[in-house]
Protein backbone atom coordinates (compact mmCIF):
# COMPACT_ATOMS: atom_id res chain seq x y z
CA UNK A 1 0.00 0.00 0.00
CA UNK A 2 1.11 3.43 -0.83
CA UNK A 3 3.01 5.54 2.28
CA UNK A 4 2.49 9.18 2.43
CA UNK A 5 4.21 11.50 5.18
CA UNK A 6 1.71 13.33 7.58
CA UNK A 7 2.45 15.96 9.92
CA UNK A 8 1.07 15.14 13.59
CA UNK A 9 0.48 18.84 14.38
CA UNK A 10 -1.50 21.62 12.39
CA UNK A 11 -1.29 24.18 9.85
CA UNK A 12 -1.45 27.82 9.29
CA UNK A 13 -5.09 29.37 9.33
CA UNK A 14 -8.79 29.05 10.71
CA UNK A 15 -8.83 25.54 12.61
CA UNK A 16 -11.84 22.94 11.27
CA UNK A 17 -14.45 21.01 12.67
CA UNK A 18 -14.49 18.86 9.90
CA UNK A 19 -12.38 16.02 10.45
CA UNK A 20 -10.88 15.84 6.78
CA UNK A 21 -11.40 11.71 6.80
CA UNK A 22 -10.73 9.84 3.82
CA UNK A 23 -14.61 9.47 2.26
CA UNK A 24 -16.29 7.13 3.62
CA UNK A 25 -14.46 7.23 6.93
CA UNK A 26 -15.90 8.15 9.72
CA UNK A 27 -13.86 7.21 13.48
CA UNK A 28 -10.67 7.91 15.29
CA UNK A 29 -8.98 5.31 17.28
CA UNK A 30 -6.51 6.13 20.04
CA UNK A 31 -3.85 3.77 19.87
CA UNK A 32 -2.11 5.04 23.48
CA UNK A 33 1.41 4.29 23.96
CA UNK A 34 2.61 2.83 20.54
CA UNK A 35 5.53 3.17 19.27
CA UNK A 36 5.51 4.72 15.70
CA UNK A 37 6.73 2.16 14.07
CA UNK A 38 3.88 -0.16 15.17
CA UNK A 39 1.50 2.74 14.85
CA UNK A 40 2.29 2.70 10.67
CA UNK A 41 2.63 -0.98 10.41
CA UNK A 42 -1.31 -1.16 12.36
CA UNK A 43 -2.03 1.41 9.61
CA UNK A 44 -1.42 -0.51 6.65
CA UNK A 45 -2.43 -4.07 8.07
CA UNK A 46 -5.72 -3.24 9.42
CA UNK A 47 -6.92 0.08 10.38
CA UNK A 48 -6.80 1.11 6.70
CA UNK A 49 -8.21 -1.89 5.07
CA UNK A 50 -11.12 -1.62 8.15
CA UNK A 51 -12.18 1.90 7.49
CA UNK A 52 -11.09 3.53 10.51
CA UNK A 53 -10.77 7.58 9.68
CA UNK A 54 -7.70 8.56 11.78
CA UNK A 55 -5.25 8.03 14.80
CA UNK A 56 -4.83 9.84 18.01
CA UNK A 57 -1.32 9.87 19.44
CA UNK A 58 0.43 11.54 22.48
CA UNK A 59 1.85 15.12 21.24
CA UNK A 60 5.26 15.19 19.77
CA UNK A 61 8.16 16.97 18.34
CA UNK A 62 8.53 14.82 15.76
CA UNK A 63 7.20 16.80 12.72
CA UNK A 64 6.54 14.19 9.89
CA UNK A 65 5.87 10.42 10.93
CA UNK A 66 5.12 7.59 8.54
CA UNK A 67 1.66 6.58 7.95
CA UNK A 68 -0.65 5.09 5.24
CA UNK A 69 -3.37 6.51 2.83
CA UNK A 70 -6.92 7.55 3.89
CA UNK A 71 -5.60 7.64 7.73
CA UNK A 72 -5.05 10.68 9.40
CA UNK A 73 -3.01 11.64 12.40
CA UNK A 74 -4.49 13.52 15.80
CA UNK A 75 -2.57 14.71 18.98
CA UNK A 76 -4.57 15.46 22.05
CA UNK A 77 -4.46 19.38 22.84
CA UNK A 78 -5.37 19.66 26.07
CA UNK A 79 -7.45 22.69 26.67
CA UNK A 80 -7.11 22.68 30.49
CA UNK A 81 -3.31 22.90 30.41
CA UNK A 82 -3.41 26.26 28.39
CA UNK A 83 -5.79 28.98 27.78
CA UNK A 84 -7.68 29.08 24.44
CA UNK A 85 -5.23 32.53 23.56
CA UNK A 86 -2.36 30.22 23.74
CA UNK A 87 -3.70 26.86 22.08
CA UNK A 88 -4.76 29.36 18.93
CA UNK A 89 -1.27 30.72 18.84
CA UNK A 90 0.56 27.50 19.10
CA UNK A 91 -1.73 25.62 16.12
CA UNK A 92 -0.98 28.80 14.09
CA UNK A 93 2.28 28.39 13.94
CA UNK A 94 2.34 24.59 14.00
CA UNK A 95 3.83 23.15 10.75
CA UNK A 96 2.14 21.23 8.39
CA UNK A 97 2.22 18.66 5.61
CA UNK A 98 1.23 20.02 2.03
CA UNK A 99 -0.75 18.85 -0.30
CA UNK A 100 -3.59 17.28 2.36
CA UNK A 101 -6.53 18.99 3.96
CA UNK A 102 -6.24 19.70 7.37
CA UNK A 103 -7.63 17.60 10.38
CA UNK A 104 -9.36 18.97 13.07
CA UNK A 105 -8.24 19.50 16.22
CA UNK A 106 -9.84 17.88 19.22
CA UNK A 107 -9.41 19.59 22.29
CA UNK A 108 -9.83 18.02 25.74
CA UNK A 109 -11.45 19.86 27.83
CA UNK A 110 -12.99 18.41 30.65
CA UNK A 111 -16.46 19.93 31.58
CA UNK A 112 -18.67 18.08 33.11
CA UNK A 113 -20.74 21.86 34.42
CA UNK A 114 -19.82 24.24 36.86
CA UNK A 115 -16.00 23.62 35.74
CA UNK A 116 -13.41 26.75 35.88
CA UNK A 117 -13.00 26.07 31.92
CA UNK A 118 -15.40 25.25 29.95
CA UNK A 119 -15.93 23.76 26.83
CA UNK A 120 -17.30 27.29 25.03
CA UNK A 121 -14.07 29.00 25.16
CA UNK A 122 -12.29 26.37 23.02
CA UNK A 123 -15.21 25.15 20.42
CA UNK A 124 -14.24 28.25 18.04
CA UNK A 125 -10.55 26.18 18.01
CA UNK A 126 -12.00 22.93 16.22
CA UNK A 127 -13.97 20.01 17.98
CA UNK A 128 -13.89 19.46 22.29
CA UNK A 129 -13.79 16.23 23.68
CA UNK A 130 -17.67 15.29 25.44
CA UNK A 131 -16.98 14.26 28.55
CA UNK A 132 -20.11 13.48 30.09
CA UNK A 133 -20.73 11.54 27.02
CA UNK A 134 -18.64 8.80 28.50
CA UNK A 135 -20.12 9.14 32.24
CA UNK A 136 -23.91 9.41 31.38
CA UNK A 137 -23.66 6.36 29.15
CA UNK A 138 -21.67 4.41 31.52
CA UNK A 139 -24.56 4.82 34.08
CA UNK A 140 -26.90 4.06 31.62
CA UNK A 141 -25.46 0.34 30.49
CA UNK A 142 -24.43 -0.26 34.39
CA UNK A 143 -28.20 0.54 35.37
CA UNK A 144 -27.10 3.03 37.77
CA UNK A 145 -28.50 5.75 39.79
CA UNK A 146 -31.81 4.08 38.18
CA UNK A 147 -31.19 4.67 34.18
CA UNK A 148 -32.48 3.22 31.83
CA UNK A 149 -31.58 2.47 28.11
CA UNK A 150 -34.84 3.67 26.50
CA UNK A 151 -33.95 7.22 28.13
CA UNK A 152 -31.47 7.71 25.05
CA UNK A 153 -34.00 8.23 22.72
CA UNK A 154 -33.04 12.07 23.00
CA UNK A 155 -29.43 10.77 23.20
CA UNK A 156 -26.89 13.71 22.24
CA UNK A 157 -28.02 17.67 22.20
CA UNK A 158 -30.85 16.57 24.36
CA UNK A 159 -28.99 15.44 27.48
CA UNK A 160 -27.13 18.92 27.38
CA UNK A 161 -24.21 17.66 25.93
CA UNK A 162 -22.88 20.35 23.14
CA UNK A 163 -23.83 20.84 19.63
CA UNK A 164 -23.09 17.75 17.43
CA UNK A 165 -20.68 19.53 15.21
CA UNK A 166 -18.85 20.49 17.93
CA UNK A 167 -18.12 16.98 19.81
CA UNK A 168 -15.65 14.39 20.20
CA UNK A 169 -17.18 11.35 21.97
CA UNK A 170 -15.55 8.22 23.71
CA UNK A 171 -16.58 5.74 25.67
CA UNK A 172 -13.28 5.84 27.86
CA UNK A 173 -10.08 7.26 27.40
CA UNK A 174 -6.17 6.82 28.78
CA UNK A 175 -7.17 8.88 32.07
CA UNK A 176 -10.39 8.22 32.50
CA UNK A 177 -10.29 3.84 32.95
CA UNK A 178 -8.09 4.25 35.50
CA UNK A 179 -10.18 6.54 37.07
CA UNK A 180 -8.93 10.11 36.63
CA UNK A 181 -10.30 13.03 35.03
CA UNK A 182 -14.12 12.36 34.43
CA UNK A 183 -16.60 10.15 35.36
CA UNK A 184 -15.45 7.84 38.08
CA UNK A 185 -16.74 4.61 37.86
CA UNK A 186 -19.24 4.87 35.73
CA UNK A 187 -16.83 4.62 32.59
CA UNK A 188 -16.87 1.38 31.04
CA UNK A 189 -13.31 -0.06 30.22
CA UNK A 190 -12.34 -3.24 28.23
CA UNK A 191 -12.29 -4.64 31.78
CA UNK A 192 -15.83 -4.84 31.41
CA UNK A 193 -15.81 -6.58 28.22
CA UNK A 194 -19.86 -7.46 27.52
CA UNK A 195 -20.64 -3.91 28.63
CA UNK A 196 -17.92 -2.25 26.80
CA UNK A 197 -19.02 -3.56 23.44
CA UNK A 198 -22.41 -2.52 23.76
CA UNK A 199 -21.77 1.01 24.59
CA UNK A 200 -18.76 1.15 22.34
CA UNK A 201 -21.71 -0.39 19.60
CA UNK A 202 -24.05 2.20 20.68
CA UNK A 203 -21.71 4.92 20.34
CA UNK A 204 -20.54 4.24 16.61
CA UNK A 205 -24.40 3.28 15.86
CA UNK A 206 -25.56 6.48 17.18
CA UNK A 207 -24.67 9.77 14.76
CA UNK A 208 -24.00 12.47 17.46
CA UNK A 209 -20.18 13.59 17.38
CA UNK A 210 -17.20 12.42 16.21
CA UNK A 211 -16.47 8.70 17.47
CA UNK A 212 -13.10 7.56 18.88
CA UNK A 213 -12.45 4.43 20.14
CA UNK A 214 -9.82 3.25 23.08
CA UNK A 215 -6.68 0.55 22.30
CA UNK A 216 -5.67 0.38 25.22
CA UNK A 217 -2.47 -2.08 27.42
CA UNK A 218 -3.20 -4.25 30.49
CA UNK A 219 -1.76 -3.27 33.99
CA UNK A 220 -1.70 -5.16 37.28
CA UNK A 221 -4.19 -3.78 39.03
CA UNK A 222 -4.42 -3.71 42.82
CA UNK A 223 -7.21 -2.26 44.60
CA UNK A 224 -7.11 -0.41 48.18
CA UNK A 225 -9.91 1.00 49.84
CA UNK A 226 -11.46 1.56 46.12
CA UNK A 227 -8.10 3.17 44.35
CA UNK A 228 -5.84 1.40 41.98
CA UNK A 229 -2.62 1.84 43.18
CA UNK A 230 -0.83 0.94 39.99
CA UNK A 231 -3.26 3.32 38.20
CA UNK A 232 0.40 4.89 37.33
CA UNK A 233 1.71 1.59 35.28
CA UNK A 234 2.80 2.58 31.59
CA UNK A 235 3.25 -0.12 28.68
CA UNK A 236 4.29 -3.53 28.75
CA UNK A 237 8.19 -2.81 28.79
CA UNK A 238 11.00 -4.63 27.78
CA UNK A 239 13.85 -5.14 30.89
CA UNK A 240 15.78 -2.17 29.43
CA UNK A 241 12.34 -0.02 29.96
CA UNK A 242 11.58 0.40 26.58
CA UNK A 243 8.14 0.32 25.06
CA UNK A 244 7.68 -3.43 23.77
CA UNK A 245 6.14 -4.09 19.89
CA UNK A 246 2.33 -4.68 19.88
CA UNK A 247 2.22 -8.41 18.64
CA UNK A 248 -0.78 -9.60 16.51
CA UNK A 249 -2.03 -13.04 16.71
CA UNK A 250 -2.96 -16.30 14.55
CA UNK A 251 -7.07 -14.72 15.50
CA UNK A 252 -6.48 -11.26 14.91
CA UNK A 253 -5.89 -10.02 18.57
CA UNK A 254 -3.14 -8.56 20.24
CA UNK A 255 -0.45 -10.19 22.80
CA UNK A 256 2.06 -9.57 25.41
CA UNK A 257 -0.50 -7.30 27.51
CA UNK A 258 -2.13 -4.88 24.52
CA UNK A 259 -5.46 -5.11 24.50
CA UNK A 260 -6.43 -3.53 21.46
CA UNK A 261 -10.15 -3.09 21.50
CA UNK A 262 -10.35 -2.03 18.03
CA UNK A 263 -9.46 -5.17 16.60
CA UNK A 264 -11.84 -6.63 18.65
CA UNK A 265 -14.69 -8.05 16.04
CA UNK A 266 -17.44 -6.62 17.43
CA UNK A 267 -16.33 -2.73 17.39
CA UNK A 268 -14.22 -2.99 14.28
CA UNK A 269 -17.68 -4.30 12.33
CA UNK A 270 -19.32 -1.51 14.22
CA UNK A 271 -16.91 0.80 13.21
CA UNK A 272 -17.60 -0.50 9.47
CA UNK A 273 -21.17 0.11 10.14
CA UNK A 274 -20.62 3.75 10.98
CA UNK A 275 -19.25 4.41 7.56
CA UNK A 276 -21.97 2.36 6.08
CA UNK A 277 -24.96 4.59 7.30
CA UNK A 278 -22.74 8.35 7.69
CA UNK A 279 -25.10 11.26 7.08
CA UNK A 280 -28.09 8.56 7.56
CA UNK A 281 -30.48 10.10 10.57
CA UNK A 282 -31.93 8.21 13.14
CA UNK A 283 -34.90 6.18 12.31
CA UNK A 284 -37.57 4.15 13.35
CA UNK A 285 -36.79 3.99 17.24
CA UNK A 286 -38.42 1.28 19.24
CA UNK A 287 -38.17 0.21 23.18
CA UNK A 288 -39.85 -1.60 25.95
CA UNK A 289 -39.82 1.32 28.48
CA UNK A 290 -36.91 -0.31 29.62
CA UNK A 291 -33.07 -1.87 28.65
CA UNK A 292 -34.27 -2.92 25.26
CA UNK A 293 -33.67 -0.43 22.70
CA UNK A 294 -33.71 -0.17 18.61
CA UNK A 295 -33.02 2.25 16.14
CA UNK A 296 -32.94 2.50 12.33
CA UNK A 297 -30.11 4.82 10.34
CA UNK A 298 -32.03 5.91 7.33
CA UNK A 299 -32.47 2.94 5.17
CA UNK A 300 -28.95 1.32 4.85
CA UNK A 301 -28.49 -0.06 8.92
CA UNK A 302 -30.16 -1.06 11.91
CA UNK A 303 -28.97 -2.06 15.65
CA UNK A 304 -31.05 -4.29 18.71
CA UNK A 305 -29.31 -3.63 22.08
CA UNK A 306 -30.87 -5.94 25.57
CA UNK A 307 -29.53 -4.81 28.56
CA UNK A 308 -32.37 -6.24 30.51
CA UNK A 309 -32.25 -9.11 32.88
CA UNK A 310 -34.22 -11.30 30.21
CA UNK A 311 -34.86 -12.46 26.89
CA UNK A 312 -35.61 -9.93 23.81
CA UNK A 313 -38.20 -11.52 21.51
CA UNK A 314 -39.91 -9.16 19.45
CA UNK A 315 -40.61 -8.16 15.55
CA UNK A 316 -39.71 -4.73 14.48
CA UNK A 317 -39.68 -2.42 11.48
CA UNK A 318 -36.08 -2.08 10.33
CA UNK A 319 -36.84 0.41 7.35
CA UNK A 320 -34.32 -1.88 5.22
CA UNK A 321 -34.89 -3.47 2.24
CA UNK A 322 -35.91 -7.31 2.19
CA UNK A 323 -33.58 -9.98 2.37
CA UNK A 324 -30.81 -11.75 4.31
CA UNK A 325 -28.27 -10.55 6.39
CA UNK A 326 -25.53 -11.38 8.46
CA UNK A 327 -25.39 -9.90 11.99
CA UNK A 328 -22.04 -8.09 12.60
CA UNK A 329 -22.18 -8.65 16.34
CA UNK A 330 -21.98 -12.42 16.61
CA UNK A 331 -19.91 -12.70 13.05
CA UNK A 332 -19.23 -11.17 9.83
CA UNK A 333 -20.04 -11.62 6.28
CA UNK A 334 -17.40 -14.06 4.54
CA UNK A 335 -18.40 -14.23 0.72
CA UNK A 336 -21.73 -15.31 0.27
CA UNK A 337 -21.93 -16.50 3.78
CA UNK A 338 -22.41 -15.06 7.49
CA UNK A 339 -20.40 -16.30 10.39
CA UNK A 340 -22.57 -15.51 13.23
CA UNK A 341 -26.94 -14.89 13.10
CA UNK A 342 -28.97 -14.26 9.90
CA UNK A 343 -31.62 -11.71 10.05
CA UNK A 344 -34.58 -11.95 7.45
CA UNK A 345 -36.17 -8.40 6.30
CA UNK A 346 -39.31 -9.13 4.45
CA UNK A 347 -40.45 -7.01 2.26
CA UNK A 348 -41.99 -4.63 4.00
CA UNK A 349 -39.21 -4.13 6.10
CA UNK A 350 -39.94 -6.26 9.29
CA UNK A 351 -37.40 -8.24 11.11
CA UNK A 352 -38.03 -10.81 14.25
CA UNK A 353 -34.74 -10.67 16.65
CA UNK A 354 -34.40 -12.44 19.37
CA UNK A 355 -31.72 -11.70 21.82
CA UNK A 356 -30.69 -13.89 25.13
CA UNK A 357 -30.17 -11.38 28.39
CA UNK A 358 -27.10 -14.25 28.53
CA UNK A 359 -25.92 -13.95 25.24
CA UNK A 360 -22.14 -12.89 25.06
CA UNK A 361 -22.94 -10.37 22.87
CA UNK A 362 -26.87 -9.28 23.70
CA UNK A 363 -26.67 -6.98 20.88
CA UNK A 364 -27.15 -7.36 17.23
CA UNK A 365 -26.40 -5.13 14.30
CA UNK A 366 -27.35 -4.93 10.24
CA UNK A 367 -26.70 -3.07 7.35
CA UNK A 368 -26.48 -2.88 3.53
CA UNK A 369 -23.15 -4.02 3.00
CA UNK A 370 -23.88 -6.97 5.07
CA UNK A 371 -27.00 -8.18 3.01
CA UNK A 372 -26.27 -11.59 1.92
Amino acid sequence: MKLVILTMLFGFGVMQHNPNFQHGRTTIVQLFEWRWSDIAAECERFLAPKGFGGIQTEQTDQEDQRCCRGVAGHPDHRGREEDAVQVSVHLRRAPSAKDYSYPDAPHSVIDLGGEAISYSEYIHLGRVTEFKYGAKLGNIFRKWNEEKLFYTRTWGEGWGFMSDGNAVVFVDNHDNQRGHGAGGSSIITFWDSKLYKMAVGYMLAHPYGVARIMSSYRWNRNFVNGKDQNDWMGPPANTNGSTKSVPVNSDQTCGDGWVCEHRWRQITNMVIFRNVVKQQPQISWWDNQSNQVAFGRGDLGFIVFNNDDWDLDVTLNTGMSGGTYCDVISGQKDGNKCTGKQIIVSKDGNAHFKISNTDEDPFIAIHAESKL
